[in-house]
């Protein structure tokens, strides 16, 4: 069992005005695919540095399996790392770099070839064995860092930001690769990004931090469609949720400036948050049979696949996803009408879900 479980983590560097990391706990479970995801300075990767051995907690405990590991070293923690720098080492080979750490624990050269062709097989790099790792692209090198890391067969990788190097297109490319090697493994792997695209895609399930707090645990489409607080809805998308601030008498519709929209009969009175997503809107230019928002476009951007309407409702701005032919220029009036299902509802005070308070 390689289960993480970190509890009440905390901590705070030396001339540090707030903590890093503030009271963390989090469990991972066996062979799950864990990303850590936030904005620079949000802890991630201090956390993750902290699950290495590699920084240590002013308080709580960190466990993987059933050993308590806060106060182990590294080595013996049963774990590998890839950087975002490649860190490969430029005078040894493909194989030398991949079997370096093998070599340091004097494994059987039998072994030790055994199990680096297997890695270089996962990772598509046998032929490039004999190399030097100048004459690698930087997917390519990448790839020796991911290799030297799962041939030693650890319980738990930790991956600190490991495309942020590369371009975009080797980023989209070795991104498949990476979740189909994961898959493969099986190994337990904690993931840090700030990139949403990455942490959508790859993880089973997203840890979304600000300010060293953990503000939603959840699976990829969860987060997405249901954030636990504005600021994960506001991350989490390109474009973001957009918020509406609104007005509750608590009855069943609320007011956006002067005109009003249907919500949940339990809905608390007060300033409330309106969330919905770009493709969740229906955009036209006639008023709908029944409900809807007036809207004023500002720009249309044509994207390929689609459009994206940046339009204003009573003053505040919304993103709407459209197709194609649907073209309106700057000044036109338009009209929104949101899906119900999709609608999220938020407190406006902190910008928390209102989720187990209305139905």
């Amino acid at each position: 069992m390689a289960d993480i479980r970190i509890e009440g983590v905390s901590k705070t560097y030396p001339g540090g005005k707030t903590p890093a990391v503030d009271n963390i706990s989090l469990t991972i479970r066996d062979g799950e695919f864990m990303v850590l995801l936030g904005p620079s300075g949000c802890g991630k990767t201090t956390l993750l540095r902290m699950v290495a051995g590699l920084e240590y907690p002013d308080a709580g405990h960190i466990s993987i399996g059933d050993r308590d590991v806060t106060d182990l070293p590294p080595r013996k923690r049963g774990i590998a790392m890839v950087f975002q720098s490649y860190a490969v080492f430029p005078h040894l080979t493909v194989f030398q770099n991949i079997a370096f750490g093998l070599r340091m624990q004097k494994r059987p050269s039998t072994e030790i070839r055994g199990r680096v062709e297997h890695a270089a097989g996962l990772l598509q790099l046998e032929p490039y064995l004999e190399r030097y790792p100048a004459q690698l692209s930087g997917g390519q090198r990448q790839r020796v860092a991911v290799a030297r890391a799962i041939v030693m067969e650890p319980a738990v990788l930790l991956m600190d930001e490991p495309l942020s190097n590369l371009d975009a297109l080797l980023r989209l490319q070795f991104r498949a690769e990476l979740k189909k090697l994961v898959g493969e493994v099986k190994t337990t792997t904690v993931y840090v990004t700030h990139d949403q695209v990455e942490a959508l895609s790859l993880g089973d399930r997203i840890a979304v931090m600000r300010t060293g707090q953990i503000l939603q645990v959840a699976g990829p489409m969860q987060v997405y469609d249901d954030p636990a607080t504005e600021f994960v809805g506001s991350f989490i998308g390109n474009p973001p949720m957009n918020f509406l601030r609104a007005a509750s008498d608590g009855a069943s519709r609320v007011m956006i400036g002067s005109q009003s929209l249907a919500a949940p009969a339990d809905i608390p009175r007060g300033e409330v948050l309106v969330g919905i997503r770009a493709e969740n809107i229906q955009t036209s230019l006639a008023p709908p049979h029944a409900g809807g928002l007036q809207a004023q476009t500002v720009v249309l951007e044509p994207l390929g696949s689609h459009n994206l309407v940046t339009a204003t409702v009573e003053g505040q701005v919304v993103k709407i996803v459209t197709r194609t032919d649907f073209v309106v220029d700057p000044g036109t009036p338009i009209w929104l009408e949101p899906e119900p299902d999709k609608l999220r509802w938020l407190r406006a005070a902190d910008g928390k879900s209102l989720d187990g308070i209305i139905d």
